[in-house]
């Protein structure tokens, strides 16, 4: 089943450097999100195929206790008796890292870039993967590299789209493509997760959405995708100014 995405980026907000991170992924499976996608503010991990939601739960862990994400999944693969059938892949704030078990289903394979990783199983072909990868490329938020003092996160344009939406126009591609070649399955989920070091007063809920069980999974994201934006906005403008209160409760009285 499935291809995905995972993602790193830096930016810059206020004159604060920050980082994100985030996964999206389709499958013609219900139920994806509660399978695939593993986030936190310090690494982005994707775990499919033959699933082993240990090797999602477990390296999204040791990247928080510091270790790197690359020599984490590494590990926890060479102690899976059945790592010949699983593919996982990954990124933290300095690696990347992807495997493809050879018992994974054609067409399987992955993909390696700058601060991201796409991956895929029971594809139409590799098309699928390219056409996700470069679509993400085309909108990626890159660190700039400055010789004398390095990496300088970019600073954040109010006309950059938010990472939701951007892995969620990769899943596009990829299934313009051909996506998942398993037409007789016509039940599907998709789901995008993104976490970020930066504060909110309200945190975005446009960041962790799931589409459960349905035959159009990625329009259907797209949709609430939407929605929960045009939501988020809403509320910030009714109670704007309203968060130094103790609770929204609170303001709305």
């Amino acid at each position: 089943m499935t291809f995905s995405i995972c993602v790193s980026e830096a930016y810059e907000t206020d004159g604060e450097r920050h980082r994100r991170f985030g996964v999206a992924v389709t499958t013609r499976l219900p139920g994806v999100g509660t399978l695939c996608p593993f986030v936190s503010e310090r690494a982005a991990v994707a775990t499919q195929s033959l699933v082993n939601v240990e090797l999602g739960e477990r390296g999204i862990d040791y990247a928080d206790d510091g270790l790197a994400l690359d020599d984490a999944l590494e590990a926890l693969l060479n102690a899976d008796d059945g790592a010949s059938q699983r593919q996982v892949h990954g990124v933290d704030s300095e690696t990347t890292f992807a495997f493809s078990g050879e018992e994974c289903v054609e067409w399987y394979g992955h993909r390696e870039g700058d601060h991201y990783t796409v991956a895929g199983n029971m594809l139409t072909g590799e098309d699928v993967l390219e056409a996700a990868a470069d679509a993400y490329e085309a909108t990626a938020v890159h660190d700039t590299v400055d010789p004398s003092t390095g990496p300088t996160a970019v600073t954040e344009d109010i006309d950059t789209d938010p990472l939701a939406k951007r892995l969620i126009d990769a899943l596009a591609a990829g299934d313009r493509e051909g996506g998942d070649k398993r037409e007789e399955l016509p039940v599907q989920s998709a789901a995008v997760v993104v976490e970020t070091t930066e504060d909110h007063d309200l945190e975005p809920p446009y960041n962790d959405l799931r589409i459960d069980a349905t035959e159009t999974p990625i329009a259907d994201l797209r949709e609430t995708y939407e929605l929960a934006q045009r939501g988020y906005r809403d509320t910030l403008a009714q109670y704007e100014g309203a968060f130094e209160a103790d609770s929204l409760e609170e303001a709305a009285d």
